[in-house]
């Protein structure tokens, strides 16, 4: 498919000499800090196609993500990227799912399609515009967290999801998380900071006011349940665990932290130290990367090893 931003993107981008991609830089030091020297580019912007029938989004990459959100609204759906600031591209480049994400799902999950700009300055596709597509390499997949060392995101296909009618957040001190977890069906999200657990319940009003009653059965220090306007404000970090984890996390290693409960995602005020990789998997990762990138100028100082453990 022919499309001037893009070939124009593919142009700026040359097949010479390191190169990256600048966003909104919210995430700008994810994976390492970008070496000296590289040229920043701007993805191309916009909302090229919606198709609220069939709840998919064609959007280019340097999007700013709330843009895109504000544009969806008015058809009643959303997408699973993060509402943290930063461009459609530089999310799917950290692979950060939103803090909702029990009711969301998960970026890697709504990426249908992707068009990159190769180390080669080509215009490559992967994957397809529908939700049933599965032909092909998954591309998608691997480009989602690859922090632009594979390929510099230029388009992508999102599926959507519907905004539910009714959303509330509540708060209770001195309760148990993971129990209210247990009790709940498909929460979109459960928060606990280490005192405090926050509840993000949507649905139909009926069925939110249901799970709010199954809610107020978990004890709770005093004072029970409370509505509050939103969530927690998340600390700037980002770290990952196992969902089972999240029972022992260390506050004098995080500092001030939410954690994701069911999810395994930490965002806590001190940043996480590099993860170790098994040798294996570091080759296997160095092969992937000099598969798509030899000459490694495609975010050079950006390492996916470097990711939050």
């Amino acid at each position: 498919m022919a499309d001037d931003a893009l070939e124009a993107f593919a142009t700026e981008v040359g097949a010479r000499g390191p190169v990256a991609v600048e966003g909104a830089r919210t995430r700008w030091s994810t994976g390492g800090e970008l070496e000296p020297g590289a040229r920043l580019l701007r993805a191309p912007e916009g909302i090229v196609e919606h198709r609220p029938e069939e709840m998919t989004v064609r959007v280019r990459a340097g999007t700013p993500v709330d843009e895109l959100h504000c544009e969806l609204a008015a058809f009643g759906q959303r997408t699973a990227l993060p509402r943290r600031g930063g461009t459609v591209g530089g999310a799917l480049a950290v692979g950060e799912d939103d803090v909702c994400a029990l009711g969301r799902g998960r970026v890697r999950d709504a990426l249908l399609q992707v068009r990159y700009v190769s180390a080669e300055g080509a215009v490559v596709t992967g994957g397809g515009p529908t939700v049933k597509n599965v032909t092909g390499y998954d591309l998608c997949r691997l480009f989602v967290g690859s922090l632009g060392t594979l390929g510099l995101i230029g388009e992508v296909i999102l599926r959507t999801n519907p905004v539910p009618p009714v959303s509330r957040w509540l708060r209770a001190d001195g309760t148990d998380p993971f129990a209210a977890l247990d009790v709940l069906f498909r929460p979109s999200a459960v928060l606990f900071d280490g005192r405090a657990t926050w509840v993000h319940l949507e649905g139909h009003a009926a069925d939110v006011e249901a799970e709010r009653r199954t809610l107020s059965a978990v004890p709770t220090a005093g004072g029970g349940w409370t509505e509050c306007e939103d969530g927690p404000v998340l600390p700037p970090h980002r770290w990952s665990f196992r969902p089972s984890e999240l029972r022992q996390l260390d506050g004098a290693v995080l500092g001030a932290y939410v954690a994701s409960v069911g999810v395994g995602t930490v965002f806590a005020s001190h940043s996480p130290p590099p993860r170790p990789q098994a040798p294996a998997l570091r080759a296997l990762a160095e092969r992937v990367k000099h598969a798509f990138d030899p000459g490694g100028r495609l975010n050079p100082g950006r390492h996916v090893a470097l990711l939050a453990p």
